[in-house]
């Protein structure tokens, strides 16, 4: 990888981190516009149309779209997709300023820094590589920078997809997050997302009486109830998912054979799961899970007035298989007499998407990651937290989750990073993932 390309990623990073396009959730934040604007101006002179889509009454919530067309209709298009939003973040509880995009001891530093903005940034370089070479492959690839994923992705890769699919027409895509590396009995493995949980955001409107808060006892108070339904979310434990794919993340653990053979046994699991360190453990019950967060509350008018009403917000993500009826059926056993209490909003769903590893993407994969890696094996995994990647298996896309990073940044440390402080990540990951695009780009489409 030259020292020129890297620098052109960290340089690219750097733009995108301070841009501070912040997406709270609401559609005036985000204002991707900037990004994009940065992502226009670098791309612009190497030979490529540019497009830019913003849906309509979202101002600023612009995603770009560029292509090398490819010479051969009969072979695939790819896709390279990187989202543009970030996180809110509190800058109080982090050691240095979270878009400032600051390169401190070979790490860059930043909101969005490996949630996404490596990705985009390096795919950019990629794609703005190749078209300065004047590369000409069979298959066309597309770069897709897009807005609003932190918060489903309706106003960004969603409305691409719906209203502009012309533009992308992929039959393959690679966006986030796979590409740490974990050594297991001698043989290194790199992570690939080919899959991913479903999303059920819901509202819960409890109800009560209102009244005066002098007058407590016997009273119908819409924040009691709420407290005992929190409580039961809480503590609801839906039955195990013992997949596949989870069967071949247990083999790659480093575990003793007798909690691995714990840990895919259905009636064993969830009491192995409860013997393992904290972040494994979290891991492991998300990925054979169900899940169900209670994570905002909302209620009351006045500290002397009893609440009549109460809305709570819960994060669900749904294995593969269960649908909205499901989630429903879920709600309704974990609430029991509770449930004929509430009201229950959808807030936000999306289904839960998986695609093969049988393909020709995935040998070009482990292909490059043997360059890299030698030796090392493409591990599939499903992912806990939700991507843009489902609105293109909705249009029969194969979609993974890669990357390349370097041994320094492992899965721990990228979890611990990902909506997290003091977000980071080191020169030689950016420099692995911009060689690994070009690669697999060449491989796949020539």
């Amino acid at each position: 990888m030259s020292n020129v390309l890297t620098g052109e990623t960290v340089e690219l990073l750097q733009q995108l981190i301070r841009n501070k396009c912040v997406n709270d959730g609401s559609t005036a934040s985000g204002q991707e516009a900037r990004n994009s604007d940065t992502l226009r101006a670098y791309l612009e002179g190497s030979g490529l149309d540019i497009d830019v889509y913003e849906p309509d009454g979202a101002p600023g919530r612009a995603s770009l779209v560029t292509r090398i067309e490819g010479t051969d209709p009969a072979v695939p298009t790819l896709c390279l997709m990187g989202h543009t939003d970030v996180v809110p973040v509190t800058p109080a509880h982090w050691t240095r300023d979270p878009f400032g995009g600051e390169l401190v001891n070979g790490e860059v530093w930043g909101r969005g820094a490996v949630d996404m903005l490596n990705l985009t940034a390096s795919q950019a370089v990629a794609l703005k590589t190749l078209a300065r070479r004047g590369w000409r492959p069979r298959g066309t690839l597309v770069y897709l920078a897009c807005a609003d994923e932190e918060a489903g992705g309706a106003l960004g890769a969603g409305h691409v997809c719906k209203k502009h699919w012309d533009a992308l027409r992929a039959d393959y895509l690679l966006t986030e997050n796979g590409g740490t590396v974990s050594a297991h009995d001698g043989r290194l493995n790199v992570t690939v997302h080919v899959g991913e949980k479903g999303v059920a955001w819901r509202r819960i409107r409890v109800k009560g009486t209102p009244g005066h808060g002098s007058m407590p006892y016997g009273s119908d108070n819409a924040l009691v109830k709420a407290a005992h339904v929190v409580t039961r979310l809480a503590d609801y434990r839906p039955a195990p998912d013992v997949s596949d794919l989870w069967r071949g993340v247990v083999g790659a653990l480093d575990l003793t054979p007798e909690v691995k053979a714990a840990l895919i046994d259905p009636s064993r699991v969830d009491e192995a799961i409860a013997k393992l360190p904290p972040a494994m453990a979290r891991s492991a019950w998300s990925a054979t899970h169900t899940t169900f967060s209670p994570n905002m509350c909302r209620g009351g008018v006045k500290t002397n007035v009893i609440p009549d009403v109460v809305d709570i917000e819960v994060d669900i993500r749904t294995i593969p298989g269960d649908n909205e009826d499901e989630v429903r059926r879920h709600l309704d056993k974990a609430l029991g007499d509770l449930s004929e209490e509430v009201v229950v909003e959808k807030l936000f769903s999306k289904q839960a998407s998986v695609s093969p590893t049988g393909t020709p993407l995935w040998d070009v994969l482990g292909r490059v990651v043997d360059r890299h890696y030698p030796g090392a094996k493409l591990l599939p995994r499903l992912i806990v937290g939700f991507t843009d990647a489902p609105y293109f298996r909705e249009h029969g896309a194969v979609a993974y989750g890669f990357g390349l990073f370097s041994r320094a940044l492992t899965a721990e440390a990228m979890s611990g990073r990902f909506h997290g402080n003091d977000e980071r990540i080191d020169v030689e990951s950016l420099a692995l993932t911009t060689q690994a695009w070009l690669e697999t780009c060449e491989l796949f489409l020539q």
